[in-house]
């Protein structure tokens, strides 16, 4: 049973701000009070009760179009990272499980990706697909999993070698049940705090290469092309560049907050029942 009293300020800080973030995103269309390309003004215009946020440099409501972006960028960060745990913590868990050839095989394709840079390998992928939601989540989420994969292997090859492990394999369990019933409960606190490092990275990663042209293209918003956007005004003191890049870093310092308070309730918990 949860107990609030217990909850430290900095995870309600971080609980609240994530919050906030998913609101907007599951209901962009209803908070935004203006469309998400729609041009309601003068390009750059100063904050006012009009705009809360001013406008871009289209002359489109800032606020409006963060709150879009909110979708967008949550969205792909979300699935890239869902998929990146999938597909990375199966694999690091059945690698360890079933050893030799299998776990050397794949062990050595994921060293080969983590030798390219990942900006390096994303760009010149996306150089060449189309820059889709689908092909963005696909990319992001593979080259995430590699990191996943070796944290998975290690925590699941020091896990294989447990008493309760080697009981279920002379009982004849599956690797399914051994993966997904003995290994995967109890590797839930370093892939817990590896989530939020995942997420977190997934959302720089998103916004590095919309900055970059090979992201979300226009005209759908998402917080790193709206930085890419609206860099000129800097010149002239607009903070339309600079409100999308603070919300970015609030995104990432709220969901480091909430994982943390996981890993850490979840490692007391832990050491309670030990």
């Amino acid at each position: 049973m949860l107990n609030l009293k217990r909850v430290p300020v900095s995870a309600w800080i971080g609980l609240i701000l994530t919050s906030l973030f998913v609101i907007c995103a599951l209901f962009a269309p209803w908070l935004a009070r203006h469309g998400n390309g729609e041009i309601v003004g003068d390009v750059w215009e100063p904050m006012s009760s009009a705009y809360w946020l001013g406008t871009d440099n289209l002359g489109r409501d800032l606020l409006s179009r963060m709150i879009y972006g909110a979708r967008t960028t949550i969205f792909i960060a979300g699935m890239a990272t869902a998929l990146s745990f999938s597909l990375g913590a199966i694999l690091g868990f059945a690698a360890a499980v079933v050893g030799g050839l299998v776990d050397m095989i794949v062990s050595g394709i994921v060293e080969i990706l983590m030798a390219i840079p990942t900006l390096i390998f994303a760009l010149v992928v996306l150089s060449v697909l189309p820059s889709t939601v689908v092909t963005l989540i696909l990319v992001m989420g593979i080259l995430g999993s590699t990191r996943v994969y070796r944290l998975s292997r290690a925590v699941a090859a020091d896990i294989n070698a447990m008493d309760f492990v080697e009981a279920a394999k002379l009982r004849g369990e599956k690797l399914a049940w051994i993966i997904f019933r003995e290994i995967l409960p109890n590797a839930l606190s370093p892939l817990v705090a590896e989530l939020g490092l995942r997420f977190i990275f997934s959302v720089l990663f998103l916004s590095a290469l919309s900055y970059l042209g090979l992201g979300v293209q226009p005209p759908e918003a998402d917080w790193g092309g709206m930085v890419k956007e609206n860099t000129d005004g800097i010149i002239f003191g607009v903070p339309a560049a600079l409100i999308p890049a603070a919300v970015i870093a609030a995104l990432a310092i709220s969901v480091n907050l909430v994982a943390d308070w996981i890993l850490t309730r979840t490692t007391s918990l832990k050491g309670g029942r030990d």
